[in-house]
């Protein structure tokens, strides 16, 4: 009987479990994070360390750069792994490079952007999120065990619609049973719009792999001799001190480093969409801009509708691509509309989908190749509408020119929403040379546009926006100043939605409105759209005397207090998740913990359901006082509120808690804390 040594029969005989960038073929058995087929038809890769560097990145030594570079032994194959460190925020991007001097292409079959490790020591437990139109980012939570658990999405362009790239791993224990405050937690996030792939292998020695990047389906890439393929960045951060800690880092980081203008200003909005859709005219828009300096709101924005001449948007299923007023709804143009707004001290904004088009529209007539579908197939509609192909060089020409012509026309324009309602069906480039880019091609290009037209608009405030949260990533949020996350506002559910993107995404980026989906009081849904930012999809004259009021006051207390909302500290007390619980509960502590903000919602309707005694607050300083009173109070409310006249230490606040009193009666409350030194 052959003798076998016990390292090799329990331990790691191999070499490349623990591996910075796994490569495939050789010895190794587990997922790869890149696999290639050389140039003369090898399809192995060994890759050993040369050497690293690293650099400083600013003055104030906040940032750090650390390359590692790689190469196989025996071909001119090279791999640089990047480590971007936001030392004071606590996180990390990480991307890979991978370029040749081989003799011809390399095909490059797989090409991940990190590939991490995590000892054995702990149990691993992954919190995922799924969902659909208007159901977006459901939390689910499960142990990983032996095998490869796997997120992906292979939906082209509204790509997260059912899967998002964002998860958060516990280490230990289930997060279901650990306070926000404690526990190891990393998050982690990949920033790319595409099709994605997050795999976490438990390998045999019981560690964790995870390997994150594009989704290799359908994307086999071919790297030409001396050029560079640069994988998009996955971000994570640790923290030993739960969850919220985690969420705070990424909120800091995204402000400062991420998003436009994210330590800035946003503008409140009242949108058109629920109170017309389709059907409206310029003196209906007139009127309803109006409406929007009644109510107090900074900006009008007119959605769908406003063009399509030949074939007028006055549905769905037609007119998209053509992007010239429609001269019966606007006969004085969009112009008209932008001096009505400005006349009365308001700013103006517009929808656009500029990367769709519709079957029944003149773009569609005279450039049938600009469209992604297949030949000889029948063509397949999401939304009865195709994508246009952003491989192609014309297409992202075209689709630049009507953003850019837009605000050349208006340059009094203020804000963009920026839509994509479509999946990629149908994948087949006309132009692309390698059908198998097309998938990370389309994302480049329109990283490209949206690249131009930042660097050319680099302070307008643009939305973005994919049928709800179908596109939400930190790699498109380099362009945007804030996302819309679900088409779904009833206020209830709502509280769900915006729950769960706080985990990755800060208040300020969030996009919150108040309508009429739901059967929720105006207060409730106001109440739950001011965590973050806010803005209305209401008809304002059909609101009564107490409405428009409230709505109003509303409007005053949040210009007031949105810096706490948008710059300052997260803290979720009390998660809606938790199925022991009545209420949801979160609070934002501005930086230097003089002010507090706290909101707190019912979520069930059962008899004597309610807050039923005091939330511990969190983030305070311990050492101040603070006066807590209660804001957002609805007109002529006979429900006693809360004008706590004595202080109470940030100490007590935390460690006893106060009463929120939330009740079927008071179904929300927000309260305004203050020091007073």
């Amino acid at each position: 009987m052959p003798s076998f040594d016990a390292k090799q029969l329990n331990g790691d005989y191999t070499g490349l479990f623990s591996s910075a960038y796994t490569p495939s073929g050789t010895r190794n058995l587990l997922e790869p994070a890149i696999q290639v087929i050389h140039a003369d038809g090898n399809p192995s890769s060994e890759l050993k360390y040369v050497s690293h560097q690293q650099d400083t990145l600013d003055q104030s030594h906040d940032i750090g750069l650390t390359a590692i570079h790689l190469k196989d032994p025996v071909y001119p194959f090279e791999v640089t792994l990047y480590y971007k460190t936001y030392y004071k925020e606590n996180v990390i991007e990480q991307w890979t490079s991978i370029k040749h001097t081989e003799s011809d292409v390399v095909r490059l079959q797989k090409y991940s952007s990190a590939n991490l490790y995590f000892s054995s020591t702990n149990k691993y437990y992954l919190t995922h999120f799924h969902g659909n139109w208007a159901r977006e980012m459901s939390p689910e939570e499960i142990q990983l065990t032996a095998g490869i658990k796997v997120l992906d999405t292979k939906l082209g362009t509204r790509a997260d619609l059912f899967q998002p790239p964002s998860f958060f791993l516990s280490l230990h224990q289930p997060l279901n049973h650990v306070d926000e405050d404690y526990g190891e937690v990393f998050a982690g996030t990949l920033a790319w719009s595409g099709n994605y792939q997050i795999q976490f292998e438990i390998d045999p020695l019981r560690n964790l792999r995870l390997i994150a990047g594009i989704n290799p389906y359908a994307s086999e890439y071919f790297l030409l001799p001396d050029k560079e393929f640069i994988t998009p960045s996955f971000m994570f951060t640790y923290s030993c001190q739960g969850l919220c800690l985690a969420s705070r880092n990424f909120h800091r980081w995204a402000r400062k480093y991420r998003i436009p203008q994210g330590e800035g200003n946003r503008l409140t909005l009242l949108n058109n969409w629920e109170a017309t859709f389709f059907d409206f005219d310029e003196q209906k828009l007139v009127n309803l801009i109006k409406d929007g300096k009644k109510l107090g709101v900074d900006l009008f924005l007119l959605d769908d509708g406003w063009f399509g001449n030949k074939y007028p948007r006055n549905y769905d299923s037609a007119g998209l691509g053509d992007w010239q007023e429609n001269v019966q709804k606007l006969p004085h143009g969009i112009g008209y509309l932008v001096n009505e707004a400005e006349a009365i001290g308001l700013k103006f904004g517009i929808w656009i989908e500029p990367e769709m088009v519709n079957p029944k529209s003149e773009l569609y007539e005279n450039h049938p190749d600009w469209v992604i579908k297949l030949p000889n197939r029948s063509e397949y509609y999401f939304r009865n509408q195709l994508v246009l192909d952003m491989s192609n060089e014309a297409v992202r020409e075209f689709v630049y020119d009507v953003v850019d012509r837009l605000f050349t026309q208006h340059q009094k324009l203020a804000y963009i929403k920026w839509d994509c309602n479509a999946v990629i069906y149908n994948a087949y480039s006309a132009t692309n040379p390698h059908q198998s880019h097309l998938y990370v091609d389309y994302v480049r290009g329109l990283y490209s546009v949206l690249d131009r037209l930042r660097k050319k608009y680099p302070s307008v405030s643009i939305m973005l926006c994919s049928g709800g949260g179908g596109r939400i990533d930190y790699g498109v949020l380099q362009y945007f100043t804030e996302f819309w996350p679900s088409d779904n506002t009833d206020g209830l559910e709502r509280i769900f939605i915006q729950w769960s993107y706080s985990f990755f995404f800060p208040a300020i980026s969030i996009c919150n409105h108040v309508t009429d989906w739901g059967k929720q009081s105006l207060k409730f849904r106001t109440d739950v759209a001011m965590m973050g930012k806010l803005g209305y999809d209401i008809v304002v004259s059909k609101l009564d005397e107490n409405e428009l009021l409230f709505s109003q006051q509303a409007l005053q207390s949040y210009a007031r207090l949105k810096d706490i909302i948008w710059h300052g500290d997260l803290f979720r007390l009390v998660s809606p998740y938790r199925h022991e619980h009545d209420i949801a509960s979160l609070m934002f502590v501005s930086e230097n913990q003089d002010k507090a903000i706290w909101f707190t919602y019912l979520i069930s309707n059962r008899y004597c359901a309610g807050s039923n005694g005091v939330v511990r607050l969190k983030g305070l300083d311990p050492m101040r006082a603070y006066t807590i009173q209660e804001i957002n109070i609805y007109p002529g409310a006979d429900i006693s509120t809360i004008i706590f006249q004595n202080s109470l230490s940030g100490d007590y606040l935390m460690t006893f808690g106060f009463d929120p009193m939330v009740d079927t009666r008071r179904p929300s409350v927000v309260l305004e804390l203050t020091t007073h030194i």
